[in-house]
Order: C-alpha cells, then sequence, then structure tokens
C-alpha cells in the first residue's frame, strides 16, 4: 500500500470542471481560519513543469511518453526538491492543497500509452483527500472556449472522454487511507467550496 501523506489535499477533473479555483478557495479558507497551508498546482512553474506547459501549449513537439516521464520528473521535484519540496512542507505541519496530482497523469497520459506503464511511473505517496471535481464533458468544453484560450493539447472532447473512464478506472482501486470526494461540478463554485470545507472542516 501506498504512504498516505497526511494533510494532502488534491483537486482532480477534467480540464474546465474548475480544480484551480477550489484550490484558490480552500486556500484563502485556511488563511481565514489561520491554518498554516501551501496551494501549488501540477504541472509546476518550476524548470520541468515549465517544459510540460510549454509541450502541451504545442510549442514543443514529442512523444506521448517523453511527456508522461517529464510529468513524472516534475512530481519527483514537486515533492522532494530540498528548497521547495512539497513533503517538507507537510512535515512542518502545512497543509498542502494541490491543484492536480498523479491520477491527471494516470487519465490523461495513458489514453496515449499504457496504462501499467504510466501507473510504473507514478510510484509517489498518495494524497489523504481528493475532491473531483465532476463536471459534464460538454460543460467543461464550452468553459473552455469562454476563457479564450487557444486549446491545449488535451482540450478536446473525445479525448476527454476517454480520461473520465481512466479516471473512474483509478477511482475504482483506491488504496485503503484515500479519502475520495465526488462534488457536482455543475454547482456554484461557492457551493462546491463549501462542500469541500465541511468535509475537511466539518464546517
Amino acid at each position: 500500500m501506498a504512504t498516505i501523506l497526511k494533510n494532502f489535499i488534491v483537486f482532480e477533473g477534467l480540464d474546465g470542471a474548475g480544480t484551480t479555483t477550489q484550490m484558490q478557495l480552500l486556500a484563502e479558507a485556511c488563511d481565514r481560519q489561520n491554518r498554516l497551508c501551501k496551494a501549488t498546482f501540477e504541472p509546476t512553474d518550476k524548470p520541468l513543469g515549465r517544459l510540460v506547459r510549454s509541450i502541451l501549449k504545442k510549442q514543443i513537439v514529442t512523444t506521448p511518453l517523453a511527456l508522461a516521464l517529464l510529468y513524472a520528473a516534475d512530481r519527483e521535484d514537486h515533492l522532494h526538491n530540498p528548497i521547495y519540496g512539497l513533503v517538507a512542507d507537510l512535515e512542518a505541519g502545512k497543509i498542502v492543497i494541490s491543484d492536480r496530482y498523479l491520477y491527471s497523469s494516470l487519465a490523461y497520459q495513458s489514453v496515449e500509452c499504457d496504462f501499467e506503464r504510466i501507473a510504473s511511473l507514478n510510484d509517489f505517496p498518495s494524497p489523504e483527500y481528493i475532491f473531483f471535481i465532476d463536471t459534464p464533458i460538454e460543460e467543461c468544453i464550452r468553459r473552455i472556449a469562454v476563457r479564450g484560450d487557444e486549446a491545449e493539447l488535451f482540450e478536446r472532447s473525445e479525448f476527454l472522454s476517454q480520461v473520465k473512464e481512466n479516471y473512474e478506472r483509478i477511482f475504482a482501486s483506491l488504496d485503503e487511507g484515500i479519502t475520495l470526494v465526488r462534488i457536482d461540478g455543475t454547482l456554484t463554485k461557492e457551493e462546491i467550496a463549501l462542500q469541500v470545507r465541511k468535509t475537511l472542516f466539518s464546517e
């Protein structure tokens, strides 16, 4: 069984589901309650993460497996870097809130690569909580269009359908000790944030 990192909270969902918003809202709630926290995201804004993002934006062309390897390298650095690694923050008593984690890699990269190969690259500790914002694909696509962003590599309807199936496969076999909370992504951002706080803080 994988190691569970206590007070490590992860938001997962399809592109456009609202994971970034909820990460930010939870961090703000922690600040209001004087709870020490660190808000973060994957891919990171560090050199490896920036390289991943340049591939997602089609600025660099590579293979699906090379991208998966880069994601895993960015995650290793995210967790264990001696200067800014998350594990040190958790050991110092902080709540760490991440917009995406290894489940995104499993869900997205295994569309074009072998699932077990991607899983073997992501033998990382598990979070204590996963909040899966379950948003219909059509709504995700609509939100992406409204943002006005150029569609990234993974923001395609057919692709997202396969990603959703992979998420279901992942969640069917989570390790014991991980709390998975599904939240209806069509709720308002305030309603979703309230459900998150009730789960974590017994509001």
